[in-house]
Formats: structure tokens, C-alpha cells, sequence
């Protein structure tokens, strides 16, 4: 059967699921409902290329099909009609003689939903009708089911008379009836791989008119239930182009490898021909040299095979993605007539597992990895080369050198430019059957689906064979696992024997995977996998680090394990981009990328943006799951991309004896040197730089280390001294500027110490009026006043020299809530830690003591099953001791809290601060390693970070201490006794960012302005978590357990 199915492939046929041609063929409008029929007269899938035309001039240019003479675009405005159902949809729109006149005009490529048809529909699992429909595959909805048909008259030149035309549509969602000049052409399904059909003989000279109609929903849709925006239309670009109607290469698979221990390299070339035709191949290296030709002739069946070696071609990995030009030219093999020129680009590297490790090139690479679906906020699917270009250079900067199409085949463009700019591949199949489930009654496992399943991984590995950036095929995504991927297993072993084949569902034992890939796997899982000397397969997680809302814990405590085992090689961060739609999309092809770039800095709390649920109540909906970026809609950086940037660096610097100013540079890369970086250093003392220098050569070969001696020693200074040193590019580099910084590091030269507040110089008497009727006790001297309730305990008004530090109403206050996050939600804390909300504080005691100027309050709190005691000391020079402890009673087993501290509310204009701390982006205790510590300013507005959801956000961590005044400088500073704290100052209610006990359709550009600025004050904060966003907490050493707790600080007045 394999040798049948090899065969039918290099032949150019179809090997399943589709109906042969014939000229009297017409649709019978069942296809879009059977999984047997995936198309009608569509051509065979063939690898990526495109035929230039012997006028085009490709002599030392950079090819462009849209340049070539055998191209013509189908891209620009058509006619359009759209319906809600589909029994609504015209039935004989592609006559020529229909009148589309009152038709809209409509963009291809462009997403309905974005341009006012319809609703974008978001789901996570579960089909697009969810609720609204019964599953019964094959069988879709009808109600419900959009339709669209279009209509476009195109001029075919006259210089194509006689040739073969073939007309190629980028991606369509669902599925695609399409018509020539009245006459039905084909059918197909597959939304993500491009189908083409011959339109030849449809066509006539001159003007021609081309119809299509596009299902909202078909069968197919039965295996696109991916995590995603579900919207439909035609995206990526769609054209017809010309070739000889006999005579012209049908597909070709280049097969690079490396011999001799890695030195040499070797490709092979398997071409399938048509006609009476032979093939010249061409090799030249990046500079246009020639490196080496050869030639091919078919043999009866069309089927052509070449060869060529080279001593020590340059290599292509990520790091190195060095790429050589591959002509090959068709000629008519008896007159020498020169037919057409396929250009490709083809990277030497070999790719294979060893001793349960995936090797590049013999080396055992670790996969810094990003899931990616395409998406943009403006144009849904459509995503345009800038974008595309964007995105990489995100990832370069975020040291991300792998990515996994999730959860469908990607533009062909992005291929390319991962070839052209480095980045590893796991190239995944269209299937996603989620919605079925993985259990022994998921129809997905049965042979109903066998054709949908198999013929999405061939129009995979037949579409993307000869990029050499794709060093993984991926079956699918979320299936049952059963035969049917068995089966695509070894079709794919049967095709390529070059890349190893992961299937996520395959698990531990299962048959159809090459690599341990799974989801979710917590450090401890990781851990205890590679220390089994049983499991022989490598572990790379397909999906880790859901990064949802304000996320990202714990990603040292994966990377340290991946830095330890060397069977654990990585994993892929789900995922790469919030999904997140503008709320009235503007979509503009033309936008360069300084556009976007510029657009990423614009997007603040006032950027409208959507997600599930948002649009109606009638469509399913599984809300704000769709925003899990590392990055946001417009790729602002979200705060928890600096940590993935941190974990995924290549360059470590770590202290060997910074006595004497010792410290080790380790090269983590596999295939460069550091030979273009430099190592700036400056040693930093409470903040201030007080020395500083430059190594401008390091000469560290691949995963080597190296020492240094820093001229850092000699003097003595006070208080903490911090050495920092950044990596830096010497020369620019593709996508990247000199001077950009790509490693950091931050180490400890003297420890900080508190430091004990000063006596004042004059100790004024403090007057102390205690008024028990009036409820109030005030504290006075000199220029200040500091007033607290008596019925509460708590502080009421605080004045130095006329201004008053506390908001009006405002106070002082126990705080124990954070506005839950996204995995604080999954993680059921709304509930479960609900106690600590708003906890009942019953003031069991109120103490003055005039002759120190302290007051004491003692409180109960029943429901937590705690003792609070407050105790605060006023000074002379108008400063304030706060001290909080808490008590656990006996018995009590109260739940973790999610932060333990206390609360400010401050003028609204009081909303400057400067602090000593890690910063400047927020950081919490399992994510904060991104930050250095250092002297930082920051209005209240700048601290706040407008996720998708509203949430936590603001705090920063490891604060020495923390500066808060208004725009004339009057305020305070915080200071602490013993341990470092974490603060942040916002101008919103914790109480309006939370969510409560569920989810709403809630947005941070609707939360209201509080009329306080609100300072928080903690010692101590859970952990935002991040192994997943539905159940697992912060890991343990990051959370915090309910029992004796205690804070101490002072307010000093800035005066």
C-alpha cells in the first residue's frame, strides 16, 4: 500500500478524497456534508514553488512571482453576497448573465466578520455551533451556516493563449465551489492549504468571468475545531498563474543531509515531470557563486531524480540560517527550448534522534519555543508579510528560535521567512477534532474520519517538504489518538525519512510519535520523565507556560530543568500572541512595518479590544481564553514576555568571585560564536552607577565558557552593590540592531541591608488628643497631624505642613485580596480564598499610649480564623511606624492568602513614585527575574497594565523602598525594618479590576478611574502561577500558607 500511495503522489494524483475530472461534472451540493468527498477536480498538492516564465529576469534579483509574466492576481474588490443561512444562498449566481449590481463590493483576501458579516465566533472546544447544533458528522448546520459568493470578471492576456491555467486560492474557510465563465470548475476543503484547480478549458480570450462560493461551515469544519478565532472568508493571497500546457515540472522535494561526521553535505532531488522535458539544476551560495549543476532526465512515469555533494557547505540552523539558491530549469528535452525556472532555497542541515535527544546537525538544540496561530487584530486571518516580519523580529528579540504552527499549516510566506531568518519548525496538519473528546466514543477515532485525517498530513508534508526550517512534521492537534494517525504516521515515515514525526495525543506509548510532546506537564512531571532512563523518547512540550492574563510563574524552574537533563530539550509557549480583535477593525494591507511597530506603542487602556462573547448571546462563547499571548493584538509586549526573553537567552553570565571580580561568560548556542557581542558591565551602588566598562571581544566557541576579571575591587561603599552586564550586538544582524542588547545579568557584589530610619535631629514633644466621643485620636507636633478612628481603629487623615497624604475618605488599611487573574480564576481562588477578601475586622481593643505616641488596635477576624493586631508610632519629625501582625488561632484551617499587607489610598495627584526595587515592568515572586533591581520613576498610570481581562497588575517586587509624592514633590517615602516588600500605586479600585465568583464580559478600558491613588504595601504576595490556566496553582514555594505573618515599616513625610 505504501508503494501505491508513493507512487500516486510523485505522480501528481490524488490520493484520497477526491472525484476525478470530468467535463460533465457538476456539484450535487452534498460535498459540503460528506467526509468522503474533500474535493472535486482540484489538482494534486505539490510542494511550494512557483514557475517562472523564460522572459522573466531572475538573473541576480530576489524572485517575485508578482513580477513574473505567467502570474495574474485574483486579489482586489469582487462582487459579494452574503447570507445568514445557507438554503438562502443564490443557486445560479455564476451564470454570466446574472446581475450582481446591488452586490457589495468585498476584499479578497478579507474575513467577513472583520468587514461587517457576521459575528466572530470564539471557542476553545467544542464546534462553532456549540449549543445551537447536535453533532451528527457529517451533517453541519444549516441555519446559521453563512454563505458567501463572489463574482469577478478577469482579463487573461493574450500571452496565454495555449497555455495551462491554473487558478490558486490561499486559504478558504470552510470550503469552495468554484465556476468558470458559468461552468463548474471544482470543489475543496482543507481551510489552510491553498487548493489550485485547471481552469484551462473554461476559459476564453480576453474578458472571463470567475464565481465562487464560499461555506461558512462544512465537514471539514469537524476537523478545525482549534483554539481560535472561528471566522470564514478567503485569506492569504489568491492568483491565477500560466504554464506549458504540456511540458513543466508537476512538483519537485528536495532532501538536504550532511555526511562525514556533519562536514559534508548531500541533496537529493526527486522531480516529477511532464512531458518531453529535461531538468537543469543549478546550485549558487548567497553571494550568487556557483557551487554546482547537474541534470535530470525523466523516466516513463515522469519521474526524475538528481544528486548533488558539497565539500563543507555552510550550514543552516537557526542561529545560522544560511541559505543557497537552487535553479532548476525545464527544457524541452529534444530541442533545448527553455520551458520555465522554478528558484528555491535550500539550507544543508540534517535533523535526527539520538540517545532520546533530537540533533541538528549532530547537536543536541534546545527548543525555545512559541506556539503562533495567525491571527491579526484588524484583518482575523489575513496577515500580511510586514505582520508576519514583525512577528519574527519579536521573536528574536524575545530569543524565541523555534515555533510550532498551531494548529494548522501556516502562509507559505512565513516558511519562507523562517528559512531566511532562523527559526526551528514543527510544522503541523489542519486537524482538530477537540470537540469529540479523547474517549473510546470520540468519532474521531473511527474510520468515518480516516480520509479527513489522512489527507491533511499529506496536503502538509506534500505543500511544506523543502523548507529547512521545518524540522518536525506535527499530526494534528487535540484528537483522539487511534489508527487513523497511525496510518498518517507511516505515510509520512514513507515520504520523509529526513525529520521526526510528534503527535501530542500519542502520549507515552503511543505508536505514532517520535517525540514526548505533551501539554501542560508541570516541573515535577518534566522532572521525574527525564530521570527515567526507561522513556527513550525526547521531551519538548508541545504547549507549556499558558500565558493568560497575568501569567508566566515558575518558567525558571522548567529551564532550569531543561539546562539540567538532556533529555528534556524545551517546549513551546502557548502561546505567541493575544488573539484579541480590535473592536472596530481597521484592516490596511499597505501598512509597512514601522506601522506596526508603531501601532504596538500606541496601544495603551484605551485601545478597544474584543474577545469571545463579546459580539452576541447566541454563539458559544468560551470568553477571554483566546488571549494567552506572550505578546498583545498589536504585539505590545505583555509583561510576562520579558521573563520568556530572560529564560530563553543564549548568553548566561554568572559570578565566580566577585571579590576579586571574577565572573564566567557560557556561550549557550550550539552553532556560533560570540565573536559579534560585547560585554558592557557597570557596578551599581544603591542604585547609582559608579563603574562601568566594556569587553569588546568575546571569543567563546559554541557551549564553551569562558572567565573574566572585572576592575571592580579596591573600593569599599555603603549599602547594597549590584554588578550588572548586558550582551549587546556589535554589528546589526537580520532583524536586529547594533547595540540591541540580547542576554543580561544582574549579580549580588554586597547584600542590601535595611536601613534603620534617622532620629530626628530636634525631638519635639508630640501633643496626643484622645477623644472619645469625637471617635478620633490625633497625633501633632510640628507641622503635622495624624488622626485615627476610634470605632475602627484605622488611620483617617494624615497632614504634613498643610497637605494631607491620605485621600479625602481615604485610610489606611489591612489588605489581603489581589483582583483575581486569569489562573487565580482557573485555579478556583475567587472561591476557594474568598475569606480573605473582604474580611470581617471586629476592633476588639483600642490602645493609646501618650507618653510614646502609640496606638494599638487588636482585631478579631472570624472568618479567616485570625488575630490582627496594628500598632502604630508616631515621631517628632511627623514620621509613622506601622507594624501588622497577624495570628493564626488553634484549629483554624484557614485557606493560603493571596497577599498579606496593607493599603493607601492617597490623593489622586499623589501619584508619582520613584522606588529602589526590580522594575520597571511588573514582577511578582515566580516571575521576577527578568527585573533588575534599581532606582525606577513611574506615575500610577504607567504601573498600570491593561490586560485583555482586568486583573492584577502593577506590583513590583524586592523593593528597598518606595517614594510616593505629587507633581510639587510633597508626599512620603516607605522604608521597612526588616525585609524587602512589594508595592504598586494604580489609580483603580482592587475591587473594580476583580472579577467576583465568574467571568464577565469585562474589559480593562471599562473599569472606572478610582478617585484615590491607591498604593499597595505588601510583604509578601502569591506567585501568578503559570503551568496552566485551569486548576494548577502557583507552585508551592510560591504560595502562602495561612499562619503568623508580620510586616513592619515606616511612612516618612517628604517635606
Amino acid at each position: 500500500m505504501e508503494k501505491i500511495l508513493l507512487a500516486a503522489l510523485l505522480m501528481g494524483m490524488s490520493v484520497t478524497g477526491s472525484r476525478a475530472q470530468n467535463t460533465t461534472q457538476m456539484p450535487d451540493f452534498t460535498e459540503w456534508h460528506d467526509l468522503q468527498v474533500n474535493a472535486v477536480n482540484r489538482l494534486a498538492t505539490h510542494t511550494d514553488f512557483f514557475a517562472f516564465s523564460p522572459e522573466d529576469d531572475l538573473v541576480g534579483q530576489q524572485p517575485d512571482k508578482k513580477k513574473s509574466k505567467n502570474y495574474l492576481p485574483l486579489d482586489g474588490n469582487w462582487k459579494f453576497k452574503w447570507v445568514e443561512n445557507a438554503d438562502q444562498r443564490p443557486t445560479d449566481f455564476f451564470r454570466t448573465d446574472y446581475d450582481d449590481s446591488q452586490w457589495k463590493d468585498f476584499p479578497v483576501p478579507g474575513i467577513w466578520e472583520m468587514n461587517g458579516f457576521g459575528d466572530p465566533v470564539y471557542v476553545n472546544i467544542g464546534f462553532a455551533w456549540r449549543g445551537n447544533f447536535k453533532n451528527n458528522p457529517p451533517e453541519v448546520p444549516v441555519k446559521d451556516n453563512h454563505v458567501g459568493s463572489y463574482r469577478r470578471t478577469i482579463h487573461i492576456p493574450d500571452s496565454w493563449d495555449g497555455k495551462q491555467v491554473i487558478a490558486h486560492f490561499g486559504s478558504v474557510t470552510s470550503c469552495i465551489y468554484l465556476w468558470v465563465n458559468g461552468q463548474f470548475v471544482g470543489y475543496s476543503e482543507d481551510s489552510k492549504i491553498g487548493p489550485e484547480f485547471d481552469v484551462t478549458r473554461y476559459l476564453r480570450k480576453g474578458d472571463n468571468l470567475i464565481a465562487f462560493q464560499v461555506f461558512r461551515w462544512s465537514d471539514g469544519s469537524y476537523c478545525e475545531d482549534q483554539d481560535f478565532w472561528r471566522l470564514s472568508g478567503v485569506a492569504r493571497e489568491s492568483y491565477l498563474y500560466a504554464r506549458d500546457a504540456r511540458q513543466h515540472l508537476k512538483d519537485i522535494r528536495v532532501t538536504p543531509d550532511l555526511v562525514n561526521d556533519y562536514k559534508d553535505g548531500t541533496l537529493s532531488v526527486n522531480l516529477q515531470l511532464s512531458g518531453r522535458t529535461k531538468a537543469f539544476l543549478v546550485l549558487e551560495d548567497a553571494d550568487r557563486q556557483l557551487v554546482c549543476k547537474t541534470a535530470a532526465s525523466p523516466d516513463k512515469t515522469g519521474q526524475a531524480k538528481a544528486s548533488m555533494e558539497l565539500r563543507n557547505p555552510r550550514k543552516w540552523t537557526a542561529e545560522t540560517p544560511y541559505l543557497y539558491y537552487l535553479y532548476v530549469h525545464i527544457e524541452d528535452a529534444k530541442t533545448g527550448k527553455e520551458l520555465e525556472t522554478i528558484p528555491l532555497r535550500v539550507g544543508f542541515r540534517k535533523v535526527e534522534i539520538k540517545n532520546a535527544q533530537v540533533l541538528v546537525n549532530g547537536q543536541p538544540v534546545l527548543f525555545k519555543g512559541a506556539n503562533r496561530h495567525e491571527m491579526d487584530p484588524d484583518g482575523g486571518y489575513v496577515v500580511t508579510r510586514e505582520r508576519m516580519v514583525q512577528d519574527l523580529k519579536l521573536m528574536k528579540q524575545l530569543n524565541v528560535n523555534a515555533v510550532r504552527t498551531c494548529h494548522y499549516p501556516d502562509d507559505p510566506l512565513w516558511y519562507d521567512l523562517c528559512d531566511e531568518y532562523g527559526l526551528y519548525v514543527v510544522a503541523e496538519a489542519n486537524q482538530e477534532s477537540h470537540g469529540f473528546g479523547y474517549g473510546e466514543d470520540a468519532v474521531s477515532g473511527t474510520p468515518l474520519f480516516a480520509r479527513q485525517i489522512m489527507e491533511r498530513n499529506q496536503h502538509n508534508v506534500g505543500t511544506k517538504f523543502n523548507h529547512p526550517s521545518i524540522v518536525i512534521w506535527s499530526l494534528g492537534n487535540e484528537t483522539r489518538y487511534s489508527k487513523n494517525f497511525d496510518e498518517a504516521y507511516d505515510w509520512i515515515k514513507s515520504q520523509d525519512k529526513s525529520r521526526p514525526v510528534q503527535y501530542e495525543r500519542a502520549e507515552l506509548k503511543g505508536y505514532a510519535t517520535d517525540i514526548f510532546c505533551p501539554m501542560y506537564y508541570p516541573p515535577k512531571a518534566c522532572e521525574k520523565y527525564a530521570q527515567d532512563d526507561s522513556h527513550t523518547r525526547p521531551l519538548i512540550q508541545c504547549e507549556y507556560n499558558h500565558t493568560m492574563g497575568n501569567s508566566g510563574g515558575n518558567l525558571k524552574e522548567y529551564w532550569d530543568l531543561v539546562r539540567r537533563y538532556p533529555k528534556y530539550q524545551g517546549g513551546f509557549d502557548w502561546d505567541f500572541v493575544d488573539q484579541a480583535l480590535h473592536r472596530t477593525p481597521h484592516f490596511d494591507a499597505s501598512r509597512s512595518l514601522a506601522d506596526y511597530e508603531r501601532m504596538a506603542k500606541e496601544a495603551n487602556v484605551k485601545t478597544e479590544y474584543t474577545y469571545g462573547g463579546d459580539y452576541n448571546r447566541h454563539d458559544p462563547s468560551d470568553n477571554n481564553f483566546n488571549c494567552n499571548g506572550m505578546i498583545g493584538p498589536d504585539r505590545q509586549l505583555n509583561p510576562h514576555a520579558y521573563e520568556v526573553g530572560y529564560e530563553y537567552q543564549n548568553i548566561w553570565a554568572s559570578p565566580v568571585d566577585l571579590r576579586q571580580g571574577k565572573i564566567r561568560i557560557h556561550n549557550e548556542y550550539f552553532f556560533r560564536d560570540l565573536g559579534n557581542y560585547r560585554m558592557e558591565w557597570s557596578l551599581v551602588n544603591e542604585g547609582e552607577t559608579v563603574k562601568s566598562g566594556t569587553i569588546d571581544q568575546l571569543d567563546i566557541a559554541p557551549q564553551q565558557t569562558a572567565e573574566y576579571t572585572l576592575p571592580i575591587t579596591g573600593k569599599e561603599y555603603d549599602g547594597e552593590v549590584l554588578l550588572n552586564i548586558d550582551i549587546k550586538l556589535k554589528d546589526a544582524e537580520p532583524l536586529m540592531t547594533a547595540g540591541q542588547t540580547v542576554a543580561e545579568a544582574q549579580m549580588e557584589v554586597q547584600p542590601w541591608q535595611p536601613v534603620q530610619k534617622r532620629e530626628p535631629v530636634v525631638k519635639d514633644k508630640i501633643k496626643v488628643t484622645d477623644k472619645i466621643k469625637e471617635n478620633l485620636v490625633r497625633f501633632s507636633g510640628n507641622g503635622f497631624s495624624i488622626t485615627f478612628n476610634r470605632k475602627t481603629g484605622f488611620l483617617t487623615s494624615y497632614q504634613v505642613d498643610g497637605h494631607d497624604l491620605l485621600g479625602e475618605g481615604g485610610t489606611l488599611k489591612p489588605n489581603f485580596w489581589r483582583a483575581v487573574t486569569d489562573n487565580d480564576m482557573g485555579a478556583d481562588f475567587q472561591n476557594r480564598l474568598s475569606v480573605w477578601r473582604n474580611p470581617t475586622l471586629m476592633l476588639k481593643s483600642l490602645e493609646v499610649e501618650k507618653k510614646t505616641g502609640c496606638l494599638t488596635a487588636v482585631y478579631d477576624m472570624p472568618e479567616t480564623g485570625t488575630g490582627l493586631r496594628l500598632v502604630y508610632h508616631a515621631t517628632s519629625d511627623g514620621a509613622l511606624h506601622v507594624g501588622m501582625e497577624m495570628e493564626m488561632k488553634k484549629g483554624s484551617k484557614t485557606p493560603n492568602l493571596p497577599r498579606f499587607g496593607m493599603l493607601m489610598q492617597l490623593p489622586y495627584k499623589m501619584d508619582r513614585s520613584v522606588f529602589y526595587g526590580r522594575g520597571p515592568v511588573e514582577n511578582y515572586a515566580d516571575r521576577k527575574l527578568s527585573q533588575r533591581i534599581g532606582r525606577y520613576e513611574q506615575t500610577a498610570d504607567e504601573q498600570f497594565f491593561p490586560y485583555i481581562r482586568p486583573q492584577e497588575t502593577g506590583t513590583k517586587s524586592d523593593i528597598r523602598w518606595w517614594q510616593q509624592t505629587d507633581s510639587s514633590n510633597r508626599g512620603f517615602r516607605v522604608q521597612p525594618d526588616e525585609a524587602a516588600f512589594s508595592a504598586s500605586a494604580l489609580h483603580y479600585n482592587i475591587y473594580d479590576l476583580d472579577e467576583g465568583k465568574e467571568k464577565h464580559q469585562r474589559h480593562s478600558y471599562q473599569v472606572p478611574l478610582s478617585e484615590y491613588t491607591n498604593l499597595t504595601l505588601d510583604a509578601a504576595m502569591m506567585g501568578v502561577g503559570g503551568i496552566d490556566s485551569w486548576g494548577s496553582e502557583p507552585l508551592e514555594k510560591y504560595q502562602l500558607p495561612a499562619g503568623n505573618r508580620s510586616m513592619r515599616f515606616w511612612i516618612i513625610p517628604v517635606r
